[in-house]
């Protein structure tokens, strides 16, 4: 089994940004540039090393490889994301991969592209590319191209040599334990071994409601891979387990005017085989809560009155404030009650919560990837 972090080590030490691999300061699949672009990479990728992974590295600076990390990314419903935009689309998994030196909300991310041995093309038009548009890997860039001749494989046994010294071993797997258990003492930390093979660490805030037990500051770890599996500041989580599966239900907290419920956001099961590989299955259990529309035209027009407070540089009420710590989650259920005109709402408010306070924008990217969940489902 590869041991994410230290293929990541691997890549960056290897060389340049080439036909198999790519190194990006961040992504940006919230708008369509940036999604454009992300597919683009993808495409080129898999087109140009059709027999092997490729892999993009995020969170790392271009000029020295210096990691900087990203915030946590929920990948579960990227690949529908590449199936919609793609002709024969490859195998696309975002990992989410902690470094001891980053702060806890920050990993790398790690794209892993596999290959179908197939031309992939744009479906349909997307930003300023058209569909149908076929790209390809010229040195550093993903460039389109036309092509007329066979893909010439010219990179099996770099990609081999590479995946190869990034094995997990018994030492590698006990000092990532003993460094969980450390890093994250004050959350109750576990660790779990699954078939006598794989270990899982957790940890969060233990709570009991009516004899259900949750958790918040969640953090999962497959540590046979050394990658993060879910992290979250804000959400309230279940947490289950069997012989041979680990389950989690995330909860997401929505409601107004003091008045709020946690409501069942999504189920994640990992299946634990004997043959020493193991599933993740991810099924959105959500059902948006509907809420009267009177009420709701109330609170949609207060945050516009915030959102156009904090634009023109004017100081808050008290209670305007207390509204603000609502405005993300607020807006969401405004949009998830057919008020089609809040999303665009929320995504004014991103620069105006981040310069308010970091609180207020942690609360804004919860909110984000709760709406990127439901929408990509």
């Amino acid at each position: 089994m590869i041991n994410k972090r230290l293929l990541i080590k691997n890549l960056l030490a290897h060389n340049d940004e080439n036909s198999f691999y790519d190194k990006k300061r961040k992504i940006d699949i919230s708008h369509k540039e940036g999604k454009a672009k992300f597919l683009k990479h993808i495409c080129a990728l898999s087109n140009s090393n059709p027999k092997n992974n490729s892999y993009i590295v995020i969170g790392v600076e271009d000029a020295d490889n210096n990691i900087i990390g990203v915030d946590f990314f929920d990948d579960s419903k990227i690949q529908n994301l590449i199936n919609a935009y793609l002709v024969n689309p490859p195998i696309v998994q975002y990992e989410n991969i902690p470094f001891s030196h980053l702060p806890d909300d920050k990993v790398v991310g790690l794209v892993t592209i596999r290959a179908i041995d197939d031309i992939t093309s744009l479906r349909k038009n997307i930003w300023k590319y058209y569909g149908g548009s076929v790209f390809f890997r010229d040195g550093s860039m993903s460039m389109p191209k036309v092509f007329d001749i066979e893909i010439k494989d010219v990179n099996s046994k770099i990609v081999s040599a590479i995946e190869n010294h990034a094995k997990n071993n018994i030492e590698l797997t006990l000092d990532a334990v003993f460094n969980f258990m450390k890093k994250r003492k004050d959350y109750d930390p576990k660790y779990e071994v699954f078939n006598e093979y794989f270990v899982l660490c957790w940890a969060g805030l233990k709570k009991e409601v009516k004899d259900e037990i949750f958790y918040s500051r969640v953090d999962i770890e497959m540590i046979n891979e050394q990658k993060r599996l879910f992290y979250s500041a804000l959400d309230e989580v279940s947490i289950s387990y069997t012989n041979n599966a680990f389950k989690i239900i995330e909860y997401v907290r929505l409601g107004f005017h003091n008045t709020f419920k946690y409501y069942p956001l999504e189920e994640t099961v990992i299946k634990f085989d004997t043959n020493v590989n193991y599933t993740i299955d991810t099924n959105l259990i959500f059902k948006p809560p509907q809420f009267d529309k009177k009420i709701l035209h109330h609170i949609y027009n207060a945050n516009n009155a915030i959102l156009e407070k904090l634009e023109k540089g004017l100081t808050l009420t008290l209670n305007e404030t207390a509204d603000l710590k609502d405005l993300p989650a607020t807006y969401l259920i405004c949009y998830l009650n057919e008020f089609e005109e809040a999303l665009t709402k929320l995504k004014t408010s991103k620069p105006l919560l981040k310069a308010f306070n970091n609180e207020l924008y942690t609360t804004y990217k919860e909110t984000m990837r709760i709406l990127r969940k439901v929408k990509y489902s």
